[in-house]
């Protein structure tokens, strides 16, 4: 049964992707009558949206007209009713604004709009328009582009040289990375790439006004859409490029209707893509082997929460990935990405490509940095034999007078923790190629990460904003305790006032 029920749930989504492949491109209408189209335009409206007009004329009152959209590269269409205005007893007007300011609705700068209209009237006649391009652009700047036929660098001010080093480095990538993937290198990239900081940010997917204030975005790829925005005036511009190009090449590689690749290959490889690195992530293993914290790697499908945490993610997501490609060769990461592509996911598609399951494939990359082992998962949960819990009283409002409300309990006695090892100083890391929090970017120069405990590779991970930027998130759980142990002396304490009026 569980078997037909999980075939009967891949048959459905077949073909729920058929069916939204097919409307978008144009059919031939066996019945157009005498629809005609008089004249029809897009207009860009960033961030609210684009902007549809078109006018037609037909015998017959048009009752309806609907926009067909393919966004970007993405496999499946949208559509839109247009709203109607009839102008004379033949010719009607329509016009739609198509938003695309809201994080579902969100669509980058730089994509590639592909549309036509459906065009019904009331004698059940329709006409399909032929399908058109548009380029969505961010309407606060006139853009300029540098363009090799494939990738396409969007640029505004005098800046031209910068642009043809981003289209460079994207070439260089491209011809590092396609054939390790086995990525398609053919269809076409859009960068729009802006000068500062604060113009980027308004580009971004919408989100939070904390988010938007501590996060310095230097990139981001929106792998569906074969977009990429990038930060032009960074330090480390062309290696941010490189980066998150990687992203678009890894998605066409290894993601499929039913598999995905996790975070940890995903940034692994789009930092091996990497040509131009900064020394942050290497400085962050080094702290990490240093101290005994390394992460559970290949147990983690999303990035930490926490920012230190998240730059030695980063270096170790790099370093498994080298090993990976060093030690069985670029043949196996593509028979890697064609299997995840397929529909296999990660804990199945190691063992069948690498022969070793990914602790092992883990533990083999922990022997070549000379630490210790990850533990199984059987090992990991096993339960230690319990020590005697130490008997707790009651609170009482009579020991609560006496004690003066210091203590809400008394704590049994305990033998003092074993003193830590120090930790070595970690060196301060140069700037890095993913964004950067302004929140955290002293803490980042002194990491002071935990090791990952085995809860956290597998619980849900605050999301990044859509679209696979790499963003380290700021921010942190700090207050929790504290605020518990104060509401709890609270609440004793008016307790112990009621019992006082009462008596």
């Amino acid at each position: 049964m569980n078997i037909r029920i999980r075939y009967a749930a891949v048959a459905a989504l077949l073909i729920a992707a058929i069916c939204a492949w097919l409307p978008l491109a144009p059919t031939a209408s066996a019945n157009t009558g005498d629809i005609t189209l008089l004249e029809s335009s897009a207009t860009g409206e960033f961030p609210d949206g684009i902007r549809f007009e078109l006018r037609a004329q037909s015998s017959a009152v048009i009752e309806e007209i609907a926009v067909r959209l393919r966004i970007g590269q993405r496999t499946f269409g949208e559509y839109e009713y247009m709203d109607l205005e009839p102008t004379s007893s033949d010719r009607t007007d329509a016009s739609l604004l198509f938003r695309t300011d809201t994080a579902a609705r969100y669509i980058p700068p730089g994509t590639i709009v592909k549309y036509f209209f459906e065009i019904t009237d009331a004698d059940g006649n329709r006409l399909d328009t032929d399908q058109q391009e548009f380029v969505y652009q961010d309407g606060r700047f006139e853009w300029a582009q540098v363009s090799d036929g494939i990738t396409t660098v969007w640029y505004h001010g005098p800046v031209r040289s910068r642009a043809e080093s981003i289209l460079d480095a994207i070439q260089e990538t491209l011809g590092i990375m396609g054939p390790l993937l086995g990525a398609g290198v053919d269809d076409p990239i859009s960068v729009t790439m802006y000068n500062n900081w604060p113009e980027m940010r308004p580009a971004l997917p919408p989100s939070s006004a904390t988010l938007r204030r501590e996060l310095v975005t230097e990139g981001q790829a929106h792998s569906e859409d074969g977009v990429l925005l990038v930060l032009g005036g960074a330090q480390r511009a062309r290696g941010v490029a490189a980066h998150e190009v990687t992203h678009i090449l890894v998605f066409r590689a290894g993601e499929g209707v039913l598999g995905s690749v996790p975070s940890w290959l995903n940034e692994g490889l789009a930092e091996y893509g990497n040509i131009d690195p900064g020394e942050s992530y290497t400085y962050a293993l080094r702290y990490a082997i240093a101290s005994d914290n390394l992460l559970p790697i290949t147990a983690m499908t999303s990035q930490p929460g926490n920012p230190d945490d998240v730059i030695i993610f980063y270096g170790q997501a790099r370093s498994i990935v080298r090993f990976m490609v060093d030690e069985y060769g670029e043949e196996k990461m593509r028979e890697l990405m064609a299997t995840l592509k397929g529909g296999k996911n990660i804990r199945n598609a190691v063992p069948e490509v690498y022969g070793v399951n990914l602790i092992e494939l883990e533990n083999l990359w922990r022997d070549e940095l000379g630490v210790s082992h990850r533990r199984a998962p059987n090992e990991a949960s096993a339960l230690p034999t319990a020590a005697p819990a130490p008997a707790i009283g009651l609170l009482s409002i009579d020991a609560l007078r006496s004690g003066g409300g210091a203590q809400a309990t008394a704590a049994p006695e305990q033998a003092a923790p074993p003193t830590a090892a120090p930790m070595p100083p970690a060196p301060a890391p140069a700037a890095t190629t993913a964004p950067v929090s302004q929140a955290a970017a002293q803490a980042q120069a002194q990491p002071t990460a935990a090791a990952q405990n085995a809860s956290a590779a597998t619980e849900p991970e605050t999301p990044a904003p859509s679209g696979g930027g790499c963003n380290a998130p700021a921010g942190g759980q700090g207050g929790i305790a504290e605020m518990s142990s104060a509401a709890l002396l609270l609440a004793v304490g008016a307790l112990w006032a009621r019992r006082r009026v009462k008596r």
